[in-house]
């Protein structure tokens, strides 16, 4: 049995979220009202995992979500609202150490949960499968909430440019912005080739993504809701709910965002972004990384890539949220070379270099 711990002060979204699990026959559910509840329960039921809404009394979600990490770290999904709002706390969240997160459908107390149930439990599962690697979370918690960080020095957008030589492209799905934010803000200014990036994420959070981490990064993050020129010195992270390709126009190589095309099961699609790419770029001027995340999105394109002459990095067991995507990519021998995530960007400085 999977000991869950479901934490939301709506008495409705309780009793939602407990039929769903409950009815899976596997799960045994208890619950919580507000942080400072759930606190007092982890200590006594020590659950398998836990799903923390953000918005509640006495406690927030964020404040109960430090004490769990610092404590006791273990699994946690968040349940979170698609407002912009809701998308800047749940991205803290999963930089505080939360394994993933699920939007409501409607709003703060969503009546068609039902709308994600298979996506949930789904995603609850997978997190009780999590190993926590506590990577002194203690201390980088009372350190974000101490300091602020240093903003970086960029080269303006004009210096930056220039026309792309070669391409990274990067997949990455559950446990992403924490993997990401081990990648983008180690890569100099000067980084000479653009880099995509095709993160499963819904499109009211990966603006907000992409604006974080702008602020943290010497390089531009932008995301890309229109035909957008790829330069140097920038990354580009696809829309949410959308896949980004890549085309030739008489100018240079451009990202066109495109609407999610059924052929694909995951958005954006790293598969689809990849296999563009090689179609206008030559593939031994490619770099292809499989980051942290369900499923094998990518895999099958980057494995291509690598016998097309393309450089590929799938990110090590050790540092992964969940092994799935780069390990599909390993199995099928499509990897150049297995990597933790915080050796990733120097290598891709070697290569590009």
């Amino acid at each position: 049995m999977i000991k869950l711990l479901i934490v939301d002060d709506s008495a409705l979204m309780r009793r939602h979220l407990g039929r769903i699990f409950e009815g899976q026959g596997d799960f045994e559910v208890t619950f919580a009202r507000n942080g400072a509840e759930a606190l007092n329960l982890v200590r006594e039921r020590q659950p398998d995992v836990v799903t923390l809404d953000i918005n509640m009394p006495e406690m927030d979600g964020l404040t109960c979500l430090s004490h769990i990490m610092t404590e006791s770290p273990r699994p946690v999904v968040m349940v979170s609202s698609l407002t912009s709002k809701g998308a800047m706390a749940t991205l803290e969240a999963l930089e505080l150490g939360a394994v993933d997160f699920i939007p409501k459908p409607d709003g703060t107390v969503s009546l068609n949960i039902d709308k994600i149930e298979g996506e949930l439990v789904a995603k609850v599962r997978a997190a009780a499968r999590t190993r926590m690697r506590s990577r002194n979370l203690a201390q980088r918690i009372r350190r974000q909430h101490t300091e602020s960080r240093e903003t970086p020095r960029k080269a303006p957008l004009s210096a930056a440019g220039g026309e792309a030589k070669g391409l990274v492209l990067v997949g990455v799905s559950t446990g992403g912005p924490g993997a990401l934010d081990c990648v983008l803000p180690v890569l100099p200014a000067d980084f000479r080739w653009p880099v995509l990036i095709s993160q499963h994420m819904p499109s009211s959070f990966t603006g907000v993504l992409a604006r974080r981490l702008d602020g943290s990064s010497r390089i531009h993050v932008v995301e890309v809701d229109k035909p957008t020129p790829l330069q140097p010195g920038c990354a580009y992270i696809a829309r949410g709910d959308a896949d980004m390709l890549v085309a030739r126009r008489p100018s240079g190589l451009v990202a066109l965002p495109a609407p999610a095309s059924s052929r694909y099961l995951w958005h954006p699609s790293v598969e689809r972004m990849v296999q563009s790419a090689m179609e206008h770029v030559d593939p031994t001027r490619l770099v292809g990384v499989l980051l942290t995340g369900m499923g094998n999105d990518g895999a099958e394109a980057m494995t291509m890539l690598r016998q097309k002459g393309g450089r590929t990095i799938a990110e090590a067991e050790e540092t992964a949220v969940v092994w799935g995507m780069p390990q599909d990519l390993i199995r099928r021998g499509g990897a150049d070379l297995v990597l933790p995530v915080h050796r990733v960007a120097e290598q891709l400085e070697k290569w590009v270099r």
